[in-house]
């Protein structure tokens, strides 16, 4: 992987770790996860 595409994965895994954490409880729960499994839902971005 060149290193390009490594920072603009990285940047994806941050995003998405963002804006699920910033959902609520409650509408985290709308969409069947848990804040347990923000980072594991972020990472499969980053591999």
């Amino acid at each position: 992987m060149n290193p390009i595409r490594i920072a603009k994965s990285w940047i994806n895994y941050r995003r998405t770790v963002s804006e699920l954490g910033n959902l609520s409880n409650h509408a985290l729960n709308d969409i069947g996860i848990t804040r347990y499994d923000i980072r594991n839902i972020a990472s499969r971005s980053f591999r």
